[in-house]
Order: structure tokens, then C-alpha cells, then sequence
């Protein structure tokens, strides 16, 4: 018989309030060996507190932290077996490119040649191979977003722990990083735990992620599942473009998602797919964005949907004329997810 192995990271009912600001609420979370796992969520939402709680720079009120099955709750930071990337890098910059990597193992007096050899290594492996020598202020934000990342990494710890560490990149080489960090992850096979306020990074990234909101999870899963199948109005709201309707059928009213790329524009007189739902109404709004065309479109029943549609064939002009046109919307019924809502969704809002 099996022995299922333990998580890398256990949170079991974590609590953290500074005052009478509760940032963490009776979390609990598992996070596997090998995992690419994000928190998600906007500002003050408890994401950056429990990674804190994670590395040891903050104590939980209640509840316990695990590394791998061992309780390390009291134990301080530099005494258990993670790494944390920062989004204002941190490096030393009195030191090479190399000596920064290298500092982590010269304080475990680690053996010169060994440092030399692994940091090459961890250079390499982060695509700064023959920049050893260079001083941080010689390279670009990107190249020492990569440096920090081959500082972590060179220290072969159980947890990579990551805050925000893209932010202070333009969106193009964030792009890129986002790519290149998954790339890095698979190579190294170490547990990244990420924080981060993107939803695209997450969705990107990420084996699994939570999406936080005032100190609780409100929905954890893959990226797909979370984007397709958001279970509350603030996963449908946060994690990408929604839209919510509430609609009255048979004296009960309901509240349902659809993403907007999902729903279809056609002529106010043009008959849906069989089975597709269906309403009227006029575009009130319309916002050319290159690749894509925004529309708001506010509906007969009540309500407005936002449609995102491509432009393969559709000019800016011809895009922007739909201003005040009739139409009708049509969605697949697959596609439309009833959500719950509730006081925490209301105190965001």
C-alpha cells in the first residue's frame, strides 16, 4: 500500500489580524511537491500576509504552518528550508552578478569552487550564463529580476516563495518573464508559491491558484476551472471580464455569469442557434482596443452585458459606428454559470 506523501506547504486554520484588521481568517491550504501554486487577489486581500506567514517573517495569532509535514510555526525564517523573491530585487549592489548569486552559499560556507560551479549553473539555467562578473547596476530590471531569481535558486530550497516579483516590469518583459519563470519552475522541479494582483500572470503560470478575498479563499483550482466555472460573483468579477445577470424564472430569482467572449452579437432579427439563449437590446458603448472590440450592451430585461469581440475582419470605423445599434446577444447555455453571492461580495463592491 502507498504512503500519499505529504504537502510541501500546510496552512491549517491560520490566523493573522494586525489590530482589528483580520489579514488572514482560519485559512487553510495544502500546496503539493512540485507545485506552481498563486495567490490571487487584490490589495489587502491576505495574499502577501500568509506568504509572510510562509517564510517566517510574520507569526500566526492561531493555527500552524508545515513544511512537509513538520511544524514549523516558531521557527524563524533563516531556519526553515525557503527562499523569497522580492519585487524590488534586494541585490547587494557592492557585489558582481556572481558573488550576489554566490552569497547565500559563502554564508553556509559552502566551499569556494562548489559556490563557483553552482552559481555558474543557476546563471545559466536563468539565461545570464558569462555575466558573472557584471554589477547589478550595469543590467537591465529584467536581467536582475533574473539574478534574484538565480540567488533563490541556487540555494535548492524545499519552497520558492514569490511576491510580486514582476510588478516593476513593463508589461512586454513581464510577458516574457512569465513564460520564462513556468520554464525555470519545470527545469528545477522546486514548489513556487507566487503571489500576485494579475490575473493574467496567474492564469498563465500556475498549476493551481487561490483567489483571495478579505483574509478567505474563495475559490481554488486550475486555471481554467476558475475561469471557466468561477463560483462566486467575485471570482466572476476579479478573475477576468464577467458579466453578471439576475434574471426572475417561475417567481425565483437567480444570478448567472457569462464571459463576454462568449456571447454573440447578431442582428435584432436574426434567430439564435437552437438551444442558445437569447436577448435584445441596444450597444450603448463601444471601445476599439486594436485586437479586440469592446461593446456594452444594455439589454430590454434589465441589466448590460459586455461583449468582447475579435477583429479579424472589422475596421476601427465600422467597429465604433455600432454605437446605438439594435441587437441581439445569444450565448450557449454551457456557458452561463449560476454564482453564489453574499456579505463579502456586497463589502467589496
Amino acid at each position: 500500500m502507498s504512503t500519499q506523501l505529504p504537502a510541501d506547504v500546510q496552512l491549517e486554520s491560520v490566523t493573522k489580524a494586525y489590530g482589528d484588521v483580520v489579514a488572514v481568517d482560519d485559512l487553510a491550504l495544502d500546496i503539493a511537491a512540485g507545485e506552481f501554486f498563486t495567490m490571487l487577489g487584490p490589495s489587502g486581500s491576505g495574499k502577501t500576509t500568509t506568504l509572510r506567514l510562509i517564510a517566517g517573517f510574520e507569526s500566526p495569532d492561531q493555527g500552524r504552518v508545515l513544511l512537509k509535514g513538520v511544524d514549523v510555526t516558531k521557527r524563524p525564517p533563516y531556519a526553515r528550508d525557503v527562499n523569497t523573491v522580492f519585487q524590488d530585487y534586494a541585490l547587494f549592489p557592492h557585489l558582481s552578478v556572481g558573488q550576489n548569486v554566490a552569497y547565500g552559499l559563502k554564508v553556509k560556507r559552502v566551499a569556494r569552487a562548489e559556490r563557483k560551479r553552482r552559481s555558474a549553473e543557476a546563471l545559466e539555467l536563468v539565461r545570464l550564463g558569462g555575466l558573472q562578473g557584471r554589477k547589478p547596476s550595469q543590467l537591465s530590471g529584467g536581467q536582475r529580476q533574473r539574478v534574484a531569481l538565480a540567488r533563490a535558486i541556487v540555494n535548492r530550497p524545499q519552497v520558492l516563495l514569490l511576491d510580486e516579483p514582476l510588478g516593476a516590469l513593463d508589461l512586454k518583459l513581464r510577458q516574457e518573464m512569465q513564460v520564462e519563470l513556468k520554464r525555470i519552475q519545470q527545469e528545477v522541479g522546486i514548489t513556487f508559491v507566487y503571489v500576485t494582483h494579475d490575473q493574467e500572470e496567474a492564469l498563465t503560470m500556475s498549476d493551481r491558484l487561490a483567489v483571495f478575498n478579505h483574509g478567505r479563499i474563495e475559490q481554488i483550482g486550475g486555471p481554467a476551472e476558475v475561469y471557466e466555472h468561477p463560483e462566486t460573483e467575485f471570482v466572476a468579477g476579479f478573475v477576468g471580464a464577467s458579466n453578471v445577470l439576475e434574471r426572475t424564472q417561475n417567481g425565483r430569482s437567480s444570478r448567472f455569469t457569462v464571459r463576454p467572449e462568449k456571447i454573440h452579437i447578431l442582428e435584432e432579427h436574426e434567430s439564435a442557434d437552437p438551444g442558445a439563449h437569447s436577448e435584445t437590446g441596444r450597444i450603448r458603448d463601444v471601445v476599439y482596443v486594436g485586437m479586440v472590440t469592446r461593446y456594452a450592451v444594455e439589454l430590454d430585461e434589465g441589466g448590460e452585458l459586455m461583449v468582447i469581440r475579435q477583429n479579424l475582419e472589422t475596421t476601427s470605423s465600422e467597429a465604433l459606428e455600432a454605437r446605438g445599434r439594435r441587437v441581439r446577444l445569444a450565448w450557449r447555455p454551457e456557458h452561463t454559470y449560476a454564482i453564489e453571492t453574499g456579505e463579502e461580495e456586497e463589502r467589496h463592491e
